[in-house]
């Protein structure tokens, strides 16, 4: 089946008065929404989120309306009929933004797994290949380890740059059996990766509570239960120390964290930041260096990078 779809950019002011002309009288059979200020809210908050707008195709300048109709209504007469109704709220003195209508014919999917094609295995290295749970990979060697996820969870699937650098420096770290506590673990993914690679106990945190379910689904798909998933702030909810702190979050979110590490790290431990933008790596090594820490290892892919830290040497 064909549905036909037309997407309205225009201002965030009109949102709620069109949606509803939309579906109670043009009988829109769904609506889907983009705003600008969700994506920037996202970014701000104080959790796992790591939301870069370059990053995001065809971000709307403001809102941008999806509405689906059957194929065989009349185009052009649903087309005017929202033009002349974003016209007349105007009138009413409501900011319309910059507005611009487009249509197209799409099929009928599923929408509750279409999703799914746009995630695939990333063979990410000899060591770590992260699968989506739906595919049927074989490793590429034998001692290869699979992180299975539901993408669909949480942030963190293992495609974006920061989470990777983050795997290369575990796998550098990550000598023998140690402890370690994931700060932010979003859908788990760092935490897996730990207990794939060898870590012995593992505690992993985060403020939102879709995170810390999504991150016990993810576990739960992996088979490993030498780790603990729990909500909480950064490092100010435990008092247990750790060989190795993890933490793929915003860099003034790091700022935060860095404070309380040396209370919370073993002796000879070492520390993992990642989701530093190269133009606040400045400010986080000025930090680091004012509580007694140094940078062991820099890695740098565009404009992210990441940082392998431990203390200073006496």
């Amino acid at each position: 089946m064909k549905l036909l779809a037309i997407k309205i950019n225009c201002g965030h002011e009109i949102e709620d008065g069109l949606t509803y002309f939309l579906q109670d009288e043009l009988d829109a059979q769904g609506i889907e929404v983009r705003k600008r200020s969700d994506f920037i809210l996202e970014g701000q908050k104080h959790d796992s989120s790591l939301v870069e707008l370059d990053d995001i195709e065809n971000l709307p300048e403001d809102l941008e309306l999806t509405a689906y109709f059957e194929a065989d209504v009349d185009k052009e007469k649903l087309v005017n009929q929202i033009k002349d109704k974003i016209k007349q709220m105007a009138g009413f003195g409501l900011n319309i933004g910059n507005v611009s209508i487009s249509t197209k014919n799409v099929a009928d999917e599923d929408w509750n797994t279409a999703w799914q094609k746009y995630y695939h295995v990333i063979d990410f290295s000899r060591s770590l290949a992260i699968v989506p749970e739906w595919e049927n990979y074989q490793p590429a060697f034998k001692d290869q380890k699979l992180i299975r996820l539901d993408p669909g969870l949480a942030f963190g699937t293992g495609g974006h740059t920061t989470t990777q650098l983050v795997l290369l420096a575990m796998q550098r770290a990550l000598i023998k059996p140690m402890t370690m506590m994931d700060v932010g673990t979003g859908s788990g993914i760092l935490a897996i990766a730990g207990s794939k690679l060898g870590a012995k106990s593992i505690l992993a945190t985060d403020i939102s509570d879709e995170a810390v379910s999504a991150a016990k689904e993810n576990i739960k798909l992996n088979d490993v239960e030498n780790i603990t998933v729990k909500k909480a702030s950064l490092l100010k909810d435990t008092k247990k120390k750790f060989d190795i702190i993890v933490a793929n979050i915003l860099a003034d979110i790091l700022l935060e964290l860095i404070p309380d590490l040396d209370s919370h790290l073993n002796p000879d431990g070492q520390v993992i930041f990642s989701g530093i933008d190269y133009k606040q790596l400045p400010k986080i090594e000025k930090a680091l260096d004012e509580h007694n820490f140094e940078i062991k290892m820099k890695m740098q892919e565009k404009r992210w990078i990441c940082l392998l830290i431990c203390r200073k040497e006496q």
